[in-house]
């Protein structure tokens, strides 16, 4: 990796579009550090302090990972990269509900950008939505649990200014990553995702050696870096199923007799059943902080299974709702009939296996043997920071294992690819001389 790198800086044309990526990166950074207007730095910096050590500090946790801390600091940028993640999740899954979308998909490019014209067009009504409710909680002291005021003023307009200005953010967001995409290296909405993630990790990782001791510091960071090792290998793991296309004469011209293979990967799904499941727990939880001084059995029980993460219940219910929407996701994502349909329009079939139906009941097959082993992986990476709250009394930013180590890895492993392969091309000589 570090050699990607090196040689990446050599090349002129390389090194002036990592240059651009880093520059974008200070940049969004920056905004993440910058307070909207209206708000009292000093007041949510304490209540920040007071909340994290409360039973409440998972409520926010997988929201404000992915703005880097800025979620609750109420910064320009604190929405992050969220609304953009639930908009393409959903158009996602809308691609395969509306015929509509699922025919602007088959169109190539034009209908690729017209579905990326929506999802813009999302990303802002759910950034107008999610900003209006932040402030909104900001404002009446619910956000962090607080009794100091977090705003200078509770009038309207300033209530009005800073939800115009974080759904504002959200779009420079779009456009920084947008412009990543285009003149950098690599896709700009995931670097921005990994920037995020990084940036909370030194805090996080601090905080485990001067509250545990440098001892227990030393064996996380061990276990931590075997963990990196077993997702990266996990991540790399791939069956491939061989193709094989027959000849056929077009006019004057021979096409096919190639040979290629369907990589299918172990972790079909990426992180999308690990966010899927959190999101859905954190209802629970959401819905008795806002009824917390009803005496009510439901608010007790949740209470008790839901809220500090710590209960084997809640443990095994996270466990069964990832492996369900791995399974859920990758049926929505892969669909064995169009790959097949495609392979026989294009006189291809795998060796023994009749084209057809025959084709997608093994394709149908295969996926569902090696979906598996990858919700299974899903599930343990995820329940790592839940074990570490219980084993070491770690709170629910641990920094090792989770989402923040699949998002780092994932990011880190394509970056490195594309570097990787753009080194190729331009350092590629050929047969001739």
């Amino acid at each position: 990796m570090l050699g990607a790198f090196a040689n990446a800086f050599r090349t002129p044309d390389l090194r002036r579009k990592l240059l651009f990526v880093l520059m974008i990166i200070v940049i969004f950074r920056a905004g993440s550090q910058l307070p909207a207007p209206g708000v009292n730095v000093a007041n949510v910096q304490q209540c920040i302090d007071l909340a994290a050590s409360g039973d409440n500090a998972s409520l926010y946790s997988l929201v404000n990972l992915f703005s880097g801390g800025a979620l609750l600091q109420l910064t320009v940028f604190a929405l992050g990269i969220m609304p953009y993640i639930t908009a393409s999740i959903i158009l996602q899954l809308l691609v395969v509900v509306i015929p509509r979308l699922e025919a602007l998909k088959k169109e190539g490019q034009a209908g690729q950008t017209k579905i990326t014209q929506y999802t813009r067009y999302l990303t802002l009504g759910l950034a107008l939505l999610q900003a209006t409710g932040i402030v909104a909680l900001a404002r009446s002291g619910s956000l962090l649990q607080c009794n100091l005021d977090l705003l200078h003023s509770d009038s309207t307009s300033t209530f009005l200014v800073m939800v115009v200005t974080m759904t504002a953010g959200t779009a420079v967001i779009m456009w920084l990553g947008e412009l990543i995409t285009e003149r950098g290296v690599g896709n700009g909405m995931s670097i921005l995702i990994f920037c995020q993630v990084v940036a909370t990790f030194p805090g996080a990782l601090w905080e485990v050696g001067k509250s545990q001791g440098w001892w227990t510091f030393g064996v996380v960071l061990a276990i931590g870096l075997v963990i990196v090792a077993a997702v990266i290998f996990i991540e790399q793991a791939q069956r491939r199923i061989p193709v094989q296309y027959a000849r056929r004469m077009v006019g004057r011209k021979m096409f096919g007799g190639s040979s290629t293979y369907i990589p299918l990967k172990v972790n079909q799904a990426g992180i999308i059943p690990v966010i899927f499941a959190s999101s859905l727990l954190y209802l629970p939880a959401m819905a008795v902080q806002f009824n917390q001084e009803s005496t009510s059995g439901w608010v007790t029980w949740v209470s008790r299974y839901f809220v500090t993460g710590d209960h084997p219940f809640y443990m095994a219910a996270y466990f069964g709702l990832i492996v369900f929407f791995t399974y859920f996701y990758v049926s929505i994502t892969f669909n064995p009939h169009e790959v097949a349909d495609n392979m026989k329009k294009y006189g291809g079939f795998i060796p023994g296996i009749r084209a057809g139906k025959p084709t997608e009941d093994y394709l149908s097959y295969v996926l569902s043997r090696i979906t598996l082993p990858g919700a299974l992986y899903l599930g343990l990476i995820a329940l790592i920071p839940l074990i570490a709250l219980v084993l070491i009394n770690a709170n629910q930013n641990f920094p090792f294992g989770g989402t923040s180590i699949l998002i780092m890895v994932g990011v880190a492993l394509d970056t490195v690819k594309q570097i990787e392969s753009q080194l190729q091309q331009r350092n590629y000589e050929g047969f001739l001389r």
